[in-house]
C-alpha cells in the first residue's frame, strides 16, 4: 500500500486515497505474486509443527542466519523473514508464503522465486521438510495442526464462524496474483472481469482432492473451505452493477463486522460487535479510527478478488512449480489489453449473477465437469485460454510459454486433481507417500 499520512480523526477521503493512489500509467504496471506452500515432513508426511526441533520456526532461524534475512516477529515469536521488498511469512497453519517485489515480467518473478527456492532447499532438506505444491494438507487435519503463535490468528480463529474456517486457516495453500490499473474505470472493469473469471480459473487449477489421507469427493477441497469460512467477508464482493466504483467497494469493507483493531502492537478484540462504518461514526470504547484500522479491516475481508491500490486475485489452489506462472500468465493475457477484456466480457455476457453464484458452489466438487446455465465449463475454459494466449503472443515477450502447463490439462478437459484421483486409485493404491512424492517432484 502507498504510504499515506493518518490524521487524528480518519476522514473518508483518506480511505478513498488508498485506491486512487494505485492509478498509474500502463508503462509503470507490474505483476505481483504471493505463493503459499504446505510444510510437510519427508518422514511422516504430516504437517510440520512450528515449534518442533526440526520445525518451521527453526527453519526460519537457520535460513535467516545463513542468508542474512531479518526476522518478522509477533510477541517475540518469529513469524516470518524479510529482505528488502521480499518476504517469507507464515500463514495460520505454518504454510510458508513467498512474496516478492512486483516486476514487469513474469520471467523476472520466476527467477526471483527460483533463487529463493534454491537458497531454502538445502536448509529444508537438512530438516526433512518439503514445501508441498498442493491446495490442502494431504494427511494432517486442522485438529492436529497447531495455530501459529501470532496474536491476530487467535482472534480470527475464534471469530470466523464457517464450518470449514479451521480448515481454511490451518490446512490450505493458494496462489495470489496482483495486477495494476490505469484509472478507477479500468480498476472497476478489471475487478468485475476477474470476479467472473475466478470460478473458471479455480476449476482449471483444482488441485486438492485428497485430504486427511482420503478422497474427499471434491476436486478442490480448498475452494470448498473458503465457501464455508465466513460469508460476510468471503466470496463475491457483491452483485457488481454497471455503476460500480471505489465507493461501493469501500462500502462493502465498511459494512463488514470488525474482528479487532491494533494499538501499540496489541490486538483489541471487537469480535463482530460493530461494523467499520459504526466505528467511523462513534469510535469504540474510547478508540478512534485511523487509516491503519481501515487497512487492517480491508485485509480481514477475503473476497475472491480484493481491491487495494492494485487488483489482488486470490482463489487458485497451490500446485506444482509451474502453477504460479501459469496463473499469472492467464490473467496477464486477459488484463493487459482492451480487446482481450472485450472478448472475455462478450464470452461471459450470457450469464447473470445467479449463474456465477451457482457455479462457485459447483466448481469445488466438479471443476471442469461443472456447467453454467447448461453450458460446459470445460468448453468456456478453452475459449478463455485462447483469448489469453492470443494476447500474450501479440506482446512478443514470450510469456505465452507459461500457459503450456495448464493447457496440457485444460485442452483435455481435465485438471491436476483428475490426474491425482486417477493415480490414487491406480498405481499409488491410496498410498499417501506416493502422493507426497509426486507433489514434491
Amino acid at each position: 500500500m502507498s504510504s499515506l499520512k493518518t490524521r487524528e480523526r480518519l476522514e473518508y477521503q483518506d480511505i478513498l486515497n488508498i485506491y486512487t493512489s494505485g492509478c498509474k500509467e500502463k508503462s509503470l504496471h507490474t505483476i505481483g505474486l504471493e505463493y503459499e506452500r504446505l510444510p510437510i515432513s519427508m518422514v511422516t508426511n504430516q504437517t510440520v509443527d512450528y515449534s518442533a526441533e526440526f520445525g518451521v520456526c527453526n527453519f526460519l532461524r537457520v535460513f535467516a542466519k545463513s542468508e542474512n534475512w531479518d526476522y518478522i516477529t509477533d510477541d517475540y515469536n518469529i513469524i516470518g523473514l524479510k529482505q528488502g521488498h521480499d518476504t517469507i511469512t507464515l500463514e495460520p497453519g505454518c504454510q510458508v508464503e513467498l512474496s516478492v517485489k512486483p516486476e514487469k515480467s513474469i520471467d523476472f518473478l520466476k527467477k526471483k522465486v527460483d533463487t529463493l527456492n534454491s537458497l531454502m532447499e538445502p536448509v529444508l532438506d537438512k530438516m526433512g521438510i518439503t514445501l508441498l505444491g498442493y491446495g490442502v494438507s494431504p494427511l494432517s487435519t486442522h485438529k492436529s495442526i497447531n495455530l501459529l503463535p501470532k496474536r491476530r490468528y487467535g482472534l480470527m480463529a475464534k471469530y470466523l464462524w464457517g464450518i470449514l474456517s479451521d480448515v481454511m486457516m490451518r490446512e490450505t495453500a493458494g496462489i495470489q496474483g496482483c495486477f495494476d490499473f490505469v484509472s478507477e474505470e479500468d480498476a472497476v472493469r478489471k475487478f468485475k472481469i476477474t470476479n467472473k473469471l475466478t470460478p473458471f480459473v479455480t476449476a482449471m487449477f483444482a488441485n486438492s482432492p485428497i485430504r486427511g489421507g482420503v478422497d474427499t469427493g471434491y476436486k478442490s477441497f480448498r475452494a470448498l473451505s473458503w465457501l464455508n469460512t465466513d460469508n460476510d467477508r468471503c466470496g463475491f464482493a457483491y452483485k457488481l452493477g454497471d455503476e460500480y466504483s471505489f465507493d461501493e467497494y469501500i462500502d462493502y469493507v465498511m459494512n463488514t463486522p470488525m474482528i479487532f483493531i491494533s494499538r501499540e502492537d496489541l490486538p483489541v478484540n471487537i469480535n463482530g460487535k460493530i461494523t467499520f462504518k459504526d466505528f467511523m461514526k462513534n469510535g469504540w470504547e474510547g478508540f478512534e479510527p485511523t487509516l491503519e484500522d481501515y487497512l487492517l479491516q480491508a485485509n480481514l475481508c477475503f473476497p475472491e478478488v480484493r481491491l487495494r491500490n492494485f487488483i489482488e486475485i486470490r482463489n487458485q489452489d497451490c500446485g506444482k512449480k509451474q502453477t504460479p506462472y501459469a496463473v499469472l500468465a492467464l490473467y496477464k493475457g486477459i488484463l493487459q489489453s482492451e480487446s482481450s477484456m472485450d472478448e472475455i466480457e462478450e464470452l461471459l455476457k450470457p450469464y447473470n449473477y445467479n449463474d456465477f453464484a451457482e457455479l462457485r458452489y459447483n466448481v469445488p466438487k466438479n471443476a471442469l465437469s461443472a456447467k453454467i446455465a447448461g453450458d460446459s465449463v470445460k468448453d468456456i475454459v478453452k475459449e478463455i485460454l485462447y483469448i489469453s494466449e492470443k494476447s500474450l503472443i501479440s506482446e512478443n515477450d514470450g510469456d505465452e510459454k507459461y500457459l503450456d502447463f495448464i493447457k496440457e490439462y485444460s485442452l483435455q478437459g481435465i485438471t491436476p486433481a483428475d490426474v491425482i484421483i486417477r493415480n490414487w486409485y491406480g498405481i499409488w493404491n491410496k498410498d499417501i507417500k506416493k502422493l507426497v512424492k509426486y507433489l514434491s517432484d
